[in-house]
């Protein structure tokens, strides 16, 4: 299956490489990017891409691209959804779809009326650790879900300049964590209720944004979930999930570069968690990009559709909303 990445940048470079070492099933054949340099066109040449270009129009008007993966900034994000619907290409997109939620239904309509496969980039719903607590959960034998928790904490804050036209951390870094939530729980979300603080930069709230939440989260079928999210955890990726239930208790720990101890007359140590997060996440960028092929290659539901690309949005509108009115959010406010 020939493919076109739209989107040279880190995420556009990882799906790159992982693709030319990985995924054998899939050949680039045009990396389309605005800046793209000579730099990035040499690194992109060393891992096999056949041709780059500056406009994303030659990867939409190439009849030998069967698929796209949108790896550029998100407010191209729908733009580019709806233009490779409508040239007949199967779509792979970073999440988010949009901040707009209009923009958000308009793609995934444009998807479905052209009737190509839509995948959104939620990773880590393939990532090893957060799969086999679904898989535990799914199998029931912890029974009924009661409760959630999910920490999620960066080793570093992003830019200030990236903060800026992240559309917050709810949109930008915690959707990730609402896709979570609602995977594991099995469930619509009915409501949301969210409290920030800024405590790692002050920057960061100039540019009007938190660099700490916690999020509260009720279902449909009653189970909670809480997320909690920092910008900067000093130890490395802080990423944990457990579920509690009626039959018992399920969760995982930190990934980690290796399992060595040191043990000394003062203290027993151990590794810290990765520190790049192309690092703690490679096999579930792989993983996703696999099951985006299967699901093209022999005509599949993609794991990840446009569904699951609306609801973490229509979560972060109403943790946005609720953290700027003080009060708990239903979803039925923002839809």
């Amino acid at each position: 299956m020939k493919v076109g990445i739209i989107g040279a940048g880190r995420i556009g470079k990882v799906h790159a490489k992982n693709i030319s070492m990985f995924v054998p099933e899939v050949q680039i054949k045009t990396v389309a990017d605005p800046f793209m340099n000579g730099e990035t066109e040499g690194y992109l040449k060393k891992l096999g891409v056949a041709e780059v270009a500056k406009d994303a129009e030659d990867i939409l008007n190439d009849p030998e691209i069967e698929a796209v993966l949108i790896c550029s900034s998100t407010d191209t994000h729908s733009k580019y959804i709806i233009e490779a619907a409508k040239a007949g290409k199967h779509i792979f997109c970073e999440k988010p779809v949009d901040y707009d939620l209009d923009k958000v239904h308009e793609a995934i309509k444009a998807a479905e009326d052209a009737n190509v496969k839509l995948q959104i980039g939620f990773c880590r719903r393939f990532d090893h650790n957060h799969r086999g607590v679904y898989d535990v959960v799914k199998s029931g034998k912890i029974g009924d879900v009661h409760m959630i928790k999910i920490s999620s904490r960066d080793p570093e804050p992003p830019a200030i300049e990236y903060v800026k036209v992240s559309g917050g951390i709810f949109y930008d870094m915690m959707i990730h964590d609402f896709d979570m939530a609602r995977f594991l729980a099995g469930s619509e979300v009915t409501e949301v209720h969210a409290a920030g603080s800024v405590l790692v930069d002050p920057e960061i709230g100039k540019a009007g944004d938190v660099d700490t939440a916690v999020v509260t989260i009720k279902f449909e079928n009653g189970a909670i979930a809480t997320i909690d999210n920092s910008r900067k955890a000093v130890y490395g990726y802080d990423q944990r999930v457990e579920v509690f239930g009626s039959k018992g208790c399920v969760r995982n720990e930190n990934d980690v570069p290796n399992t060595v101890v040191v043990s000394d007359e003062n203290q027993t140590s151990y590794e810290n968690t990765y520190k790049v997060m192309w690092d703690r996440y490679t096999g579930a960028f792989v993983s996703e990009i696999q099951a985006f092929a299967d699901a093209v290659l022999n005509d599949r539901e993609t794991p990840v559709g446009g569904k699951d690309g609306l609801y973490p949005v229509l979560m972060a509108a109403a943790a946005t909303k609720s953290l700027k009115e003080g009060r708990p959010v239903k979803i039925a406010e923002v839809e």
